[in-house]
């Protein structure tokens, strides 16, 4: 069954930065080719910078990461209009300047390795910042394989359904896709309304003629999309009203009920996904 088609395409090569949308890419098993291939880690704590810990790292959502073609270098715009690219510019030292703590680039998750990420009071549908975890690096991204940089799966999808959905309940917001850093966002078709994605959890896509994804889970939300990103203001109401409204079980955490937005997906079948893609759910198993 037809669901939709690709409307954006987006990858993150560094953790909690913002990344560059793509007419293309490549999928394998990893994800997308370049997306969390880099991290930041925090030379006096061993800690990873993440932006769910707002306090230190808020500053990277203002950053802009993305690969030159065709060796895929590292590059980085900064808030102030500055670019850097690794290998030719000393991006450690202009980073640590930026975020106030001594910090550099990493493309392995270092043994010890740990993030800390705040979570809001959902219970009592409040987004404040109210208690925190500690990740160690043999929990980062459980639901990829290898050692990665991702906070679960190796994909992140998102539906206009969902994101129209959240218009109405938020008519006041800057309602974007860039906030909840979707890795393919998918414009779907219009017999589907609501939070269409959720019925799509333990179900097949198929994208193109190559590529089939297996979804598993919702994609629980935190503190990050009400924080500001370049031009989408800070909005901590947008966080409330998707735990008003959108609490779907999630398979991953025993099926506890938590505000959700998108969800996530493992490879089944790698390939090349394009803009204007057909989007079908496969038959059930």
């Amino acid at each position: 069954m037809k669901v939709g088609t690709i409307r954006e395409v987006w990858r993150y090569p560094v953790k909690s930065m913002s990344g560059e949308r793509l007419p293309r890419a490549r999928i394998s098993e990893r994800g997308m080719d370049g997306d969390r291939r880099y991290a930041l880690l925090d030379s006096m704590t061993g800690k990873l910078a993440s932006a769910k810990h707002p306090r230190l790292w808020g500053a990277l959502l203002e950053c802009i990461a993305s690969l030159s073609t065709p060796v895929q270098a590292l590059q980085i715009a900064l808030p102030n209009g500055q670019r850097l690219t690794r290998g030719s510019d000393d991006v450690g030292a202009v980073l640590s300047a930026l975020t106030g703590r001594q910090v550099h680039v990493v493309d392995v998750v270092p043994e010890r390795a740990e993030i800390e990420r705040y979570w809001p009071d959902v219970d009592g549908l409040a987004p404040r910042e109210t208690w925190r975890e500690t990740v160690r690096a043999s929990e980062i991204g459980l639901g990829a394989p290898g050692h990665t940089f991702f906070d679960y799966a190796p994909l992140h999808l998102l539906t206009t359904a969902s994101l129209a959905m959240l218009s109405v309940l938020h008519p006041s917001g800057q309602v974007d896709s860039r906030r909840f850093r979707p890795n393919l966002v998918i414009e779907t078709s219009e017999a589907l309304h609501g939070f269409a994605e959720n019925a799509w959890v333990r179900r097949t896509l198929l994208i193109g003629s190559d590529v089939r994804l297996r979804v598993s889970n919702p994609t629980p939300r935190c503190v990050v999309p009400t924080l500001s990103q370049g031009d989408l203001a800070a909005d901590v109401e947008l966080l409330r009203v998707i735990t008003g409204h959108n609490r779907p079980a999630v398979p991953a955490l025993d099926g506890a009920q938590r505000p959700c937005l998108g969800i996530y997906a493992s490879v089944e079948r790698g390939g090349i996904v394009r803009v204007g893609d057909v989007v079908r759910l496969a038959d059930p198993d």
